[in-house]
């Protein structure tokens, strides 16, 4: 008797455990698996669940089809490492510290990963992080070193040392990627995975099977190509990213420089020619031959057009060679995120993942007759930002509301079950996610780009952003307010800062720009501090 009583009990323990068991890993798969996709540089333009008038991007839609497209989203400060640190620490530049592409990132700071991984999330990144070569939490990881490069690129690795690999980058990202959701990924446990592309980041080199079609394409001038940038502050007048002035002949738009010397053009800033012969050295000799096979004839063409060619047919000329290399690189993006797709759908993975889809920031693609980003105005400014969240997310659904890269970490937190650090400064998306819109009361987002002078030589400018309007004060070179209304002037041509029609929303808005910037901490003395230190570092 005592004995079936004994193995009675030893059977109703080992049950009730294994049920425990089972019911602990249930409640780990349930918390959602999060899937976080960055490109570089991702104009929303160049997106066609935006505008389909450039390309066609079949897969990045899916995730909207699946789930919501904010119209309004946008970047605290409009260049690639700070807006990463962004993302990664949920607080404004002037907090985090990396206000600039040139100062390091204060590793103190902690980031969303490091709270996840120690929340039980299995943690990998993949592609470009574009600062540092040891991202803090994270399982498993393969970067790029700082840009990185598109043909045959080096990886910093967390377990292999750095590594060279053959291939596309794009491409390279994506077998990385798909191979630890195949083969490291823990089944049990709920996973953050950062798939990070450095397309389309200029000097945009596109793939070798994208190469015949996109030579051969002609694409749609934006209606501002030719902005004289009067009516606006001397901030516009100054950038120099222009299209004709400040692109690349050679290391740009990929011109031999034995044409630039047959034809008498001056190597742009001086470093022209050497991008391009820096990059034909990194070819395979069969990339090489496909590259000169497409490119080679562009080149010729160009030596019989160029005697007559008038400015304008020179600008023209080179917004169609930029767009062609540009958006062929978007191609190779939009293929590769289908394939991840694919994979989750395949195994069974798209139930409990949230998806998204993101730049660190907007891009010129002709718009003022411009490349490049860092101003504060919509194509530089806003980002885009796709969400599939199935079961939580109403398909097909769009969302105007004003959200911010700052927002990631804290919605990724939340979503996850973590508790945020009190000095994070964004707000979880998740109300917006989950189809309860009134309880997203944000109607105001802050803005500060700090990087001058230095190249593309963008002023020093911080701002207030409505869905209305944008009040921005442009300091240290100059001192000049600008107010745009984002309503009636959408090509944002017009300052109307000194219009008297315009008095009352213009006290309205410096009252609310001090109030944000004592909210989020900014202040001119700190301005002041991260000025000296600019100068300092660009000494050295």
């Amino acid at each position: 008797m005592k004995y079936t009583q004994s193995i009675f009990f030893l059977f109703l323990g080992i049950t009730l455990f294994s049920g425990c068991q089972k019911k602990t890993e249930k409640a780990k798969q349930e918390r959602p698996n999060i899937i976080f996709i960055m490109s570089d540089d991702h104009a929303y333009q160049a997106i066609s669940a935006y505008d389909n008038s450039l390309i066609e991007t079949p897969n990045i839609d899916r995730i909207a089809d699946m789930g919501i497209l904010f119209t309004n989203a946008s970047v605290t400060n409009s260049i690639c490492a700070p807006s990463r640190a962004t993302i990664l620490t949920g607080k404004h530049s002037h907090i985090n510290g990396k206000i600039d592409n040139i100062y390091p990132f204060d590793t103190t700071n902690v980031t969303f990963p490091q709270l996840l991984q120690a929340g039980g999330y299995q943690t990998a990144m993949f592609g470009k992080l574009h600062f540092g070569n040891n991202p803090k939490g994270f399982d498993q990881f393969k970067i790029l070193p700082g840009q990185g490069n598109y043909y045959n690129p080096e990886f910093i690795t967390k377990n292999e040392g750095n590594i060279k690999v053959e291939g596309y980058v794009t491409d390279i990202v994506t077998d990385m990627t798909l191979d630890w959701l195949e083969n490291e990924r823990k089944k049990e446990d709920p996973f953050l995975l950062m798939y990070l592309h450095k397309a389309p980041h200029r000097a945009w080199y596109m793939a070798e099977r994208h190469l015949e079609e996109f030579t051969n394409k002609t694409f749609r001038e934006p209606a501002t190509l030719f902005d004289d940038y009067s009516g606006r502050t001397a901030a516009a007048g100054e950038a120099e990213m222009n299209i004709l002035e400040h692109m690349g002949w050679s290391g740009d738009n990929k011109l031999n420089p034995e044409v630039l010397k047959q034809l008498g053009i001056a190597d742009v800033g001086g470093y022209d020619t050497t991008r391009f012969i820096a990059q034909m050295k990194r070819f395979t000799p069969t990339q090489a031959e496909n590259f000169k096979k497409y490119y080679d004839p562009i080149s010729e063409e160009f030596i019989k057009a160029f005697p007559t060619m008038t400015d304008q047919d020179k600008m023209r000329w080179k917004y169609q060679r930029y767009m062609q290399d540009y958006l062929g690189t978007i191609k190779a993006v939009d293929e590769n995120v289908g394939r991840l797709l694919d994979y989750l759908e395949a195994n069974d993975l798209m139930e409990n993942t949230i998806i998204v889809y993101t730049s660190d920031q907007g891009f010129y693609l002709g718009e003022h007759g411009w490349y490049d980003k860092r101003f504060i105005y919509d194509e530089s400014f806003k980002t885009p930002l796709l969400v599939a969240w199935p079961g939580k997310t109403k398909a097909g659904t769009k969302s105007d509301a004003m959200v911010q890269n700052l927002d990631f970490a804290q919605t990724f937190l939340d979503i996850a079950g973590v508790e945020a650090p009190a000095d994070m400064q964004g707000e979880s998306m998740t109300p917006l996610l989950t189809g309860n819109e009134d309880q997203w009361t944000r109607d105001e987002v802050y803005y500060h780009y700090y990087e001058y002078p230095a190249e593309h030589m963008v002023n020093r400018h911080y701002a207030i952003v409505t869905k209305d309007y944008k009040l921005i004060h442009y300091y240290y070179a100059i001192d000049e307010w600008e107010l745009i209304d984002r309503k009636k002037d959408p090509l944002e041509l017009k300052n109307v800062y000194n219009d008297s029609a315009y008095a009352e929303i213009r006290k309205d808005l410096h009252e609310r720009l001090e109030k944000l910037r004592v909210k989020y901490k900014d202040n001119s003395e700190l301005s002041q501090q991260y000025i000296d230190r600019f100068l300092e570092d660009t000494k050295k």
